[in-house]
């Protein structure tokens, strides 16, 4: 056991020699996952149109003109000072800003004098669906405020109001009818959305990191196959025949050491999807070290197989590289797998990262568990057995 670990140890060392190797190990996959993920989500992501809204008015009309744009599906408002507004829009970080003045209130609509603001950016499209929802939160205070007024008219022509204090009172009392009325009003248009399922299960999050991190593990993992070429290179291989290490010995600790160091790199991208993409991968934790751990034996197996046919340190790197860009992009790590021609995804099945890829979807897109991830688990342990028996009865000293 001493003896694997200090070979462990000694591949560690030489790896990590340089500090530039950080920058594959951690900082790079985290950097294309965050990109390719379309940056960090902040939870519920809201989806419309951001609308600075100045209330100087403070009054119940300006409050409902405010409640109605909060209701529209095209934008959604901000409450600031004219300060901030002004600031965010002379800077172009808000596509129109609504002032509200003081001394909008149900008077001044009555008497037809009330006025708003709306300064919008030019040629800009937001802007003008943002004038849109402003018009039609509008339109709804002020027809309640219209329906009223009709009320009053046609009450004042059949009976005169004792004094203005009474009209006041049955305008006040036809208006919250009015409203009444409208928040119980059936919507005019019916919404039906189509009940056919979406044949291609894409998260951009979820894909993203799945996909990098079997992209960024399983490179350094085939260059397993530049370690063994390496020692040969240096003779090291050769100077274990003259000590009580067995091939085994070193086989064990050079791939040991290595799957080791891979599933770290994995438990550190998949902390990252936890805590920054706010991905659910530790819903089911057994089920997601089984497939990492099948994943990489596969990987390394892999590398081990490869480091048998290759001659030197600079070839193993070369197609290490070649093979695991080749494979994560047909495994759908860079692109669902359904969107590929039905023959090209039959055929990526003989690759590991294919199988690696959906047992990862699996867990953190679709919500499966332990049981439901044993058939791609298995086909991964499967590609390990073949790879290492044919690496390891393929290996020699020089």
């Amino acid at each position: 056991m001493k003896k694997i670990f200090a070979i462990a140890w000694k591949d560690a060392i030489i790896r990590f020699a340089s500090s530039s190797e950080l920058l594959f190990f951690i900082i790079l996959p985290v950097v294309f996952t965050f990109l390719l993920a379309g940056g960090t989500p902040s939870g519920n992501e809201e989806n419309r149109i951001r609308l600075l809204v100045v209330d100087e008015a403070q009054t119940a009309i300006s409050q409902q003109i405010i409640e109605e744009l909060e209701k529209s599906t095209a934008i959604y408002p901000e409450v600031v000072a004219r300060d901030e507004a002004q600031s965010q829009f002379d800077e172009r970080r808000a596509s129109a800003v609504f002032i509200i003045p003081a001394g909008i209130d149900i008077a001044s609509l009555q008497g037809g004098s009330a006025e708003v603001e709306l300064l919008q950016q030019p040629n800009n499209l937001n802007a003008t669906i943002a004038e849109r929802a402003i018009l039609t939160s509008i339109r709804r205070v002020s027809s309640a405020i219209s329906a009223a007024q009709n009320a009053v008219k046609v009450r004042e022509e059949k009976q005169p109001f004792a004094d203005e204090a009474e009209k006041q009172a049955y305008f006040e009392t036809s208006l919250d009818l009015a409203q009444s009325i409208q928040e119980e009003a059936p919507e005019r248009v019916t919404v039906i959305e189509g009940t056919t399922p979406d044949q291609v299960e894409y998260d951009p999050r979820a894909n993203s990191s799945a996909g990098q991190l079997i992209t960024w593990v399983f490179i350094p993992l085939f260059g397993i196959s530049a370690l063994f070429a390496y020692e040969r290179q240096q003779g090291t291989l050769r100077r274990l025949l003259t000590t009580p290490s067995r091939k085994a010995t070193f086989l064990l600790g050079t791939i040991s050491g290595q799957v080791v160091m891979a599933l770290v790199q994995m438990l550190l991208l998949v902390g990252f999807g936890i805590l920054v993409m706010k991905l659910n991968w530790g819903r089911e934790p057994l089920a997601l070290f089984f497939i990492l751990l099948a994943s990489a034996l596969a990987a390394a197996a892999f590398g081990t197989t490869m480091g048998t046919f290759v001659k030197t340190e600079g070839q193993a790197s070369g197609l290490s590289i070649m093979f695991g860009m080749v494979m994560a992009l047909m495994g759908g790590c860079w692109y669902p797998l359904e969107l590929f021609p039905t023959a090209i995804q039959n055929a990526v099945k003989i690759l590991p990262t294919t199988w690696a890829m959906q047992g990862l979807l699996d867990l953190v897109l679709r919500g499966k568990g332990l049981v439901d991830i044993l058939p791609e688990a298995g086909v991964l342990l499967g590609f390990a057995v073949i790879f290492f028996s044919v690496g390891v009865w393929r290996f020699r000293y020089e």
